[in-house]
């Protein structure tokens, strides 16, 4: 810290449960009840240091967050922060709730996979209509998978491919090795997409990842390839996608998309080589205590005047 360090001593907490999960808090802290969309409880606005936002994203906390005159720190209940810099002023620090989200992502990741390569989503529509259709699908196991993205929830999607006995090959934003071996730059995508069967895409949504899998990096992928995204929509061209999936040419099971929500009558709803689901990779049973411990942590740290964990933007920490 330097002497440009300004003390957080309130927060606000987006609902009455995790109000009540942060007690008792310690000493030198406030906290008020606040879901940035009506009027805060327990702390006027002139008094807020520090803000814990709702789970969901949305553009409306826009003009909540501008009558807060003295905000030092936005912390967001999200891997992803992108949107939230731009939603405050520079001098604010922006903070993340990276490690909560790992193990729900990266089995939804697997989940998709094993439900498209081994045709659990045609079996799904077959049992609508009594239709009995035992053909041979892919299967996960000796398929050549393409990781994009080496952070907290790639190496955990990385972690629980390994009983599957597939190829491995791992994207980052740059070439370099680490404990797990070789790590190839996005520069090499259009390249390694040659021969990859599978696609996993868990990187954050930045300037430089959307659209990181666009038209070319799409068609340069075989027949038959399948798309998984788990990070955000726009890092994947949607309209690039849903012309190489209603060509038939290749499959998407996605749990993000970009515009989203989908509209209704989007093409991709209706595709047989889609699976949809509705951007709930984070969003099981084991997010609760974990949103809970993490938010306990940052309050206590803060109460010690150190730094909280997370912090993607420094602000009072510059």
């Amino acid at each position: 810290m330097n002497q440009q360090f300004r003390p957080i001593r309130s927060i606000t907490l987006p609902t009455e449960e995790l109000l009540q999960a942060m007690s008792p808090l310690p000493d030198g802290i406030r906290a008020g009840l606040w879901d940035v969309v009506g009027e805060p409880k327990g702390l006027e606005y002139g008094e807020i240091d520090a803000v814990v936002l709702p789970y969901a994203t949305g553009s409306d906390w826009q003009e909540a967050l501008d009558r807060v005159p003295n905000l030092k720190m936005l912390q967001a209940q999200s891997t992803g922060y992108d949107g939230l810099p731009e939603l405050v002023g520079p001098d604010v620090a922006v903070v993340s709730a990276a490690g909560v989200h790992v193990a729900g992502t990266a089995e939804l990741a697997l989940t998709l996979m094993l439900a498209s390569l081994r045709g659990v989503d045609a079996a799904v529509r077959n049992s609508a209509t009594g239709t009995w259709d035992s053909r041979r699908f892919p299967g996960l196991a000796d398929r050549r998978v393409l990781l994009v993205g080496v952070g907290g929830i790639g190496a955990a999607i990385a972690e629980r491919l390994e009983p599957f006995e597939v190829e491995l090959t791992r994207v980052g934003s740059r070439a370099r090795t680490d404990e797990r071996g070789t790590i190839h730059g996005t520069d090499e995508l259009v390249e390694l997409a040659k021969t990859a069967e599978v696609v996993v895409v868990i990187t954050p949504l930045t300037e430089q990842t959307r659209h990181l899998i666009n038209k070319e990096v799409l068609a340069a992928l075989p027949d038959g390839a399948l798309v998984v995204n788990v990070a955000r929509g726009p890092v994947v061209d949607t309209e690039a996608l849903t012309a190489e999936v209603l060509s038939g040419r290749l499959h998407a099971a996605l749990d993000v998309v970009d515009p989203e929500p989908l509209p209704a009558d989007h093409p991709l709803w209706k595709a047989p080589n889609a699976i949809i689901t509705p951007h709930v990779g984070g969003n099981t049973e084991a997010f609760v205590p974990r949103i809970r411990k993490l938010l306990k942590e940052q309050i206590g740290r803060l109460a010690r005047g150190e730094e909280p964990v997370n912090l993607v933007r420094h602000g009072p920490w510059a």
